[in-house]
Protein backbone atom coordinates (compact mmCIF):
# COMPACT_ATOMS: atom_id res chain seq x y z
CA UNK A 1 0.00 0.00 0.00
CA UNK A 2 1.75 3.22 -0.97
CA UNK A 3 2.52 4.99 1.87
CA UNK A 4 5.06 7.83 2.76
CA UNK A 5 8.04 5.64 2.46
CA UNK A 6 6.67 4.57 -1.24
CA UNK A 7 6.35 7.75 -2.31
CA UNK A 8 9.78 9.11 -0.96
CA UNK A 9 11.31 5.82 -3.38
CA UNK A 10 8.96 7.32 -6.17
CA UNK A 11 10.74 10.80 -5.80
CA UNK A 12 14.51 9.50 -5.58
CA UNK A 13 13.43 6.91 -8.90
CA UNK A 14 11.98 10.35 -11.10
CA UNK A 15 14.89 12.53 -9.56
CA UNK A 16 17.50 10.20 -10.97
CA UNK A 17 15.67 9.96 -14.24
CA UNK A 18 14.31 13.47 -14.95
CA UNK A 19 16.24 16.07 -13.07
CA UNK A 20 18.42 18.92 -15.15
CA UNK A 21 16.81 16.99 -17.96
CA UNK A 22 14.57 17.97 -20.77
CA UNK A 23 11.57 17.09 -21.34
CA UNK A 24 10.97 15.61 -25.05
CA UNK A 25 7.54 14.42 -24.73
CA UNK A 26 4.73 14.75 -22.16
CA UNK A 27 1.20 13.09 -22.15
CA UNK A 28 -1.33 13.88 -19.58
CA UNK A 29 -3.95 11.38 -19.74
CA UNK A 30 -6.92 13.06 -17.73
CA UNK A 31 -9.42 15.52 -19.17
CA UNK A 32 -8.73 18.46 -17.09
CA UNK A 33 -5.20 18.55 -18.42
CA UNK A 34 -4.99 16.64 -21.46
CA UNK A 35 -3.92 19.89 -23.96
CA UNK A 36 -1.10 20.34 -21.21
CA UNK A 37 2.49 19.98 -23.43
CA UNK A 38 5.63 20.91 -20.75
CA UNK A 39 7.60 19.33 -24.05
CA UNK A 40 10.95 21.22 -24.40
CA UNK A 41 11.23 22.42 -21.07
CA UNK A 42 13.76 21.51 -18.05
CA UNK A 43 12.74 19.53 -14.80
CA UNK A 44 14.11 21.61 -12.17
CA UNK A 45 13.24 19.50 -9.18
CA UNK A 46 11.47 16.45 -8.21
CA UNK A 47 10.63 16.51 -4.52
CA UNK A 48 8.12 14.53 -2.05
CA UNK A 49 5.44 16.16 0.53
CA UNK A 50 4.01 13.15 2.65
CA UNK A 51 2.51 11.22 0.51
CA UNK A 52 2.15 14.05 -2.38
CA UNK A 53 4.72 14.28 -5.43
CA UNK A 54 5.40 17.39 -6.59
CA UNK A 55 7.78 17.60 -10.13
CA UNK A 56 8.71 21.06 -11.00
CA UNK A 57 8.92 22.14 -14.66
CA UNK A 58 8.82 25.29 -16.20
CA UNK A 59 7.16 27.71 -13.16
CA UNK A 60 4.81 24.94 -13.34
CA UNK A 61 4.21 21.94 -10.41
CA UNK A 62 2.59 18.81 -11.13
CA UNK A 63 1.00 17.37 -8.96
CA UNK A 64 0.29 13.84 -8.06
CA UNK A 65 -1.37 11.70 -5.49
CA UNK A 66 -1.04 7.80 -5.61
CA UNK A 67 -4.24 6.71 -3.61
CA UNK A 68 -4.38 3.28 -3.14
CA UNK A 69 -3.75 1.84 -6.79
CA UNK A 70 -1.09 4.22 -8.35
CA UNK A 71 2.35 3.44 -8.95
CA UNK A 72 5.19 5.52 -10.67
CA UNK A 73 7.75 2.92 -12.97
CA UNK A 74 11.04 4.66 -14.59
CA UNK A 75 12.63 2.64 -17.47
CA UNK A 76 15.27 3.11 -20.05
CA UNK A 77 13.15 4.72 -23.47
CA UNK A 78 11.57 1.72 -25.67
CA UNK A 79 11.43 -0.19 -22.61
CA UNK A 80 8.15 -2.36 -22.86
CA UNK A 81 5.52 -1.15 -20.08
CA UNK A 82 4.79 -3.44 -16.80
CA UNK A 83 0.99 -2.58 -16.58
CA UNK A 84 -1.81 -1.62 -19.45
CA UNK A 85 -1.64 1.41 -21.75
CA UNK A 86 -5.19 2.16 -20.65
CA UNK A 87 -3.92 2.85 -16.39
CA UNK A 88 -1.35 4.97 -17.48
CA UNK A 89 -2.54 8.27 -16.30
CA UNK A 90 0.96 10.81 -16.92
CA UNK A 91 3.88 10.48 -19.36
CA UNK A 92 7.16 12.27 -18.67
CA UNK A 93 9.69 11.35 -21.26
CA UNK A 94 13.69 12.71 -21.62
CA UNK A 95 15.93 11.53 -24.40
CA UNK A 96 17.15 8.62 -22.68
CA UNK A 97 13.93 7.97 -19.80
CA UNK A 98 10.48 7.59 -19.66
CA UNK A 99 8.41 7.78 -16.05
CA UNK A 100 5.29 6.67 -16.76
CA UNK A 101 2.38 7.45 -13.77
CA UNK A 102 -0.04 4.47 -13.74
CA UNK A 103 -3.36 4.78 -11.65
CA UNK A 104 -2.87 8.20 -10.61
CA UNK A 105 -5.06 9.49 -7.76
CA UNK A 106 -4.86 12.99 -8.19
CA UNK A 107 -2.79 14.04 -11.47
CA UNK A 108 -2.94 17.83 -11.30
CA UNK A 109 -1.04 20.75 -12.87
CA UNK A 110 -0.49 24.16 -11.56
CA UNK A 111 1.59 27.23 -10.81
CA UNK A 112 4.54 26.90 -8.82
CA UNK A 113 4.18 29.15 -6.39
CA UNK A 114 0.41 27.81 -5.53
CA UNK A 115 1.90 24.26 -4.93
CA UNK A 116 0.34 25.41 -1.08
CA UNK A 117 -3.01 25.23 -2.73
CA UNK A 118 -2.46 21.19 -2.70
CA UNK A 119 -0.04 20.86 0.14
CA UNK A 120 -0.06 23.44 2.44
CA UNK A 121 -2.38 22.07 4.81
CA UNK A 122 -0.21 19.19 5.64
CA UNK A 123 1.70 18.88 8.60
CA UNK A 124 5.52 18.18 9.46
CA UNK A 125 6.87 15.69 6.99
CA UNK A 126 8.48 12.77 8.50
CA UNK A 127 10.80 11.76 5.57
CA UNK A 128 11.47 15.46 4.91
CA UNK A 129 14.41 17.30 5.57
CA UNK A 130 12.81 19.69 8.04
CA UNK A 131 10.81 17.52 10.15
CA UNK A 132 10.02 18.69 12.95
CA UNK A 133 9.22 16.62 15.68
CA UNK A 134 8.25 19.07 18.15
CA UNK A 135 5.85 20.54 16.05
CA UNK A 136 4.35 17.06 14.87
CA UNK A 137 3.90 16.53 18.60
CA UNK A 138 1.96 20.00 19.48
CA UNK A 139 -0.51 19.61 16.36
CA UNK A 140 -1.36 15.70 17.63
CA UNK A 141 -1.93 16.79 21.15
CA UNK A 142 -4.14 19.41 20.03
CA UNK A 143 -7.12 17.23 20.48
CA UNK A 144 -6.36 15.28 23.79
CA UNK A 145 -9.84 13.15 23.08
CA UNK A 146 -9.16 12.21 19.50
CA UNK A 147 -8.23 8.33 19.32
CA UNK A 148 -4.78 8.09 18.77
CA UNK A 149 -5.31 6.42 15.71
CA UNK A 150 -7.23 8.63 13.73
CA UNK A 151 -4.60 11.64 15.38
CA UNK A 152 -1.99 9.75 13.72
CA UNK A 153 -3.40 9.51 10.39
CA UNK A 154 -4.79 12.61 10.39
CA UNK A 155 -2.30 14.22 7.25
CA UNK A 156 -3.30 17.84 8.71
CA UNK A 157 -0.83 16.72 12.05
CA UNK A 158 1.77 15.03 10.39
CA UNK A 159 2.49 14.11 7.02
CA UNK A 160 3.36 10.22 5.67
CA UNK A 161 1.71 7.83 7.86
CA UNK A 162 -0.98 5.87 6.37
CA UNK A 163 -3.07 2.69 7.98
CA UNK A 164 -0.88 -0.15 8.13
CA UNK A 165 2.11 2.09 9.31
CA UNK A 166 -0.26 3.20 12.04
CA UNK A 167 -1.80 -0.08 13.22
CA UNK A 168 1.62 -1.54 13.22
CA UNK A 169 3.11 1.36 15.57
CA UNK A 170 0.40 0.83 17.82
CA UNK A 171 1.26 -2.60 17.95
CA UNK A 172 4.83 -1.94 19.14
CA UNK A 173 3.84 1.19 20.87
CA UNK A 174 1.04 -1.53 23.37
CA UNK A 175 -1.50 1.27 22.30
CA UNK A 176 -5.19 0.15 21.24
CA UNK A 177 -6.32 2.01 18.37
CA UNK A 178 -9.20 4.04 20.79
CA UNK A 179 -6.68 4.99 23.11
CA UNK A 180 -7.47 9.09 23.20
CA UNK A 181 -4.13 11.39 23.09
CA UNK A 182 -4.14 12.46 26.26
CA UNK A 183 -3.96 8.98 27.90
CA UNK A 184 -1.23 8.37 26.64
CA UNK A 185 2.30 8.53 28.55
CA UNK A 186 4.89 10.22 25.75
CA UNK A 187 2.82 11.20 22.45
CA UNK A 188 6.69 12.17 21.43
CA UNK A 189 8.21 9.12 21.89
CA UNK A 190 5.49 7.45 19.75
CA UNK A 191 5.78 10.09 16.71
CA UNK A 192 9.31 9.89 17.17
CA UNK A 193 9.26 5.92 16.65
CA UNK A 194 6.42 5.94 13.79
CA UNK A 195 9.71 8.32 11.83
CA UNK A 196 12.07 5.55 12.93
CA UNK A 197 9.57 3.29 10.97
CA UNK A 198 9.52 4.87 7.71
CA UNK A 199 13.24 6.09 7.83
CA UNK A 200 14.59 2.31 8.25
CA UNK A 201 11.68 1.55 5.30
CA UNK A 202 12.39 4.36 2.91
CA UNK A 203 15.60 2.03 1.43
CA UNK A 204 13.93 -1.14 1.31
CA UNK A 205 12.14 -2.50 -2.08
CA UNK A 206 10.11 -5.13 0.42
CA UNK A 207 8.36 -2.69 3.50
CA UNK A 208 9.02 -4.78 7.06
CA UNK A 209 7.69 -4.35 10.56
CA UNK A 210 9.03 -7.19 12.37
CA UNK A 211 12.57 -7.36 10.48
CA UNK A 212 11.64 -10.74 8.87
CA UNK A 213 10.80 -9.94 4.84
CA UNK A 214 9.64 -13.52 4.02
CA UNK A 215 6.37 -13.06 2.50
CA UNK A 216 3.57 -13.54 5.53
CA UNK A 217 6.08 -12.42 7.96
CA UNK A 218 6.32 -8.96 7.41
CA UNK A 219 4.02 -7.61 9.88
CA UNK A 220 3.15 -7.82 13.14
CA UNK A 221 -1.11 -7.15 13.31
CA UNK A 222 -2.14 -5.11 9.70
CA UNK A 223 -4.97 -7.44 7.54
CA UNK A 224 -3.96 -10.46 9.90
CA UNK A 225 -7.58 -10.36 11.40
CA UNK A 226 -7.52 -14.45 10.52
CA UNK A 227 -4.55 -14.97 12.58
CA UNK A 228 -2.84 -14.54 16.21
CA UNK A 229 -0.64 -12.10 17.86
CA UNK A 230 2.97 -13.19 17.04
CA UNK A 231 3.76 -12.23 20.57
CA UNK A 232 1.27 -13.53 22.75
CA UNK A 233 -1.56 -16.15 20.46
CA UNK A 234 -4.15 -14.15 21.27
CA UNK A 235 -6.95 -13.88 18.50
CA UNK A 236 -6.34 -10.18 16.49
CA UNK A 237 -9.28 -7.89 16.33
CA UNK A 238 -10.50 -5.28 13.35
CA UNK A 239 -13.17 -2.73 13.35
CA UNK A 240 -13.58 0.19 11.76
CA UNK A 241 -12.46 3.52 13.00
CA UNK A 242 -13.40 6.97 11.89
CA UNK A 243 -14.43 11.01 12.71
CA UNK A 244 -17.12 9.68 10.72
CA UNK A 245 -18.68 6.83 8.42
CA UNK A 246 -17.50 8.37 5.42
CA UNK A 247 -13.66 8.69 6.58
CA UNK A 248 -13.64 4.85 8.66
CA UNK A 249 -10.66 2.75 7.89
CA UNK A 250 -9.95 -0.41 9.02
CA UNK A 251 -8.23 -1.08 12.41
CA UNK A 252 -6.26 -4.34 14.08
CA UNK A 253 -4.85 -4.98 17.28
CA UNK A 254 -4.11 -7.28 20.19
CA UNK A 255 -6.37 -7.34 22.81
CA UNK A 256 -3.81 -8.50 25.31
CA UNK A 257 -1.04 -7.12 24.21
CA UNK A 258 -2.93 -3.55 23.17
CA UNK A 259 -5.45 -3.48 26.46
CA UNK A 260 -8.33 -1.16 25.93
CA UNK A 261 -8.19 2.26 28.19
CA UNK A 262 -10.98 2.13 30.78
Amino acid sequence: MPEGDTVWRAAVRLRDALEGRHLVRTDFRVPQHATVDLSGHVVSEVLSRGKHLLIRVGGLSIHTHLKMEGVWHVHPVGTRWRRPDHQARLVLRTATHEAVGFSLGITEVLPTERESDVVGHLGPDLLGSDWDLDEATRRVSADPDRAVFLALLDQRNLAGLGNEYVNELLFISGLHPECPVGDLPDVRRVIARGQQMLDINKDRSQRTFTGNTRSGQERWIYRRERGRCRRCGTAIRTAQLGDQPTTERNTFWCPTCQPATS
